[in-house]
């Protein structure tokens, strides 16, 4: 089990892996040793996530979906399959719990009269400050 937040847990059933060669760090190894990892989870079948959780990762995540509605997350920063195997968990999960949190809803708040006004006379100075650098060729004649 895979813990995502500190009462919901994940069934690694639900995870596949697959091993590829990948590019970047390896040294010597970087054309015997299948290094990068890449993690599927599938997001239409899961039980682990509501409706509403599932419509949230499907919006953050719409460029990692596949038509069948895997996500996938490639892994290749480093140069062992574990630590690969690895950094694709861990960044499922941050996935995982940013779907999960509500957003918190936007409370639209009004400036008082007198930020209004003084957001106003700054506007006011300000272009006559403009207005006075201004080139008028009549001037100069």
């Amino acid at each position: 089990m895979l813990e995502i937040s500190p009462a919901r847990y994940l069934d690694e059933s639900e995870l596949a892996f697959e091993y590829y060669k990948a590019t970047g760090p390896g040294g010597q190894n970087i054309n015997k040793v299948s290094s990068g990892v890449r993690l599927r989870f599938n997001v239409q079948k899961t039980e682990f996530l509501d409706a509403k959780e599932k419509e949230r990762l499907r919006k953050m995540s719409a460029h990692r979906l596949t038509e069948d509605g895997n996500l996938l997350i490639e892994a290749h920063r480093y140069r062992t399959q574990f630590q690969n195997r690895t950094d694709a968990v861990n960044r499922l999960v941050s996935l995982l719990n940013s779907a999960i949190r509500i957003p918190k809803a936007r409370i639209k708040s009004h400036l008082s009269l007198s930020a209004r006004v003084t957001r106003t006379n700054e506007k006011k100075k300000q272009g006559m400050k403009k207005r006075l650098r201004k080139f008028i060729l009549d001037d100069w004649e």
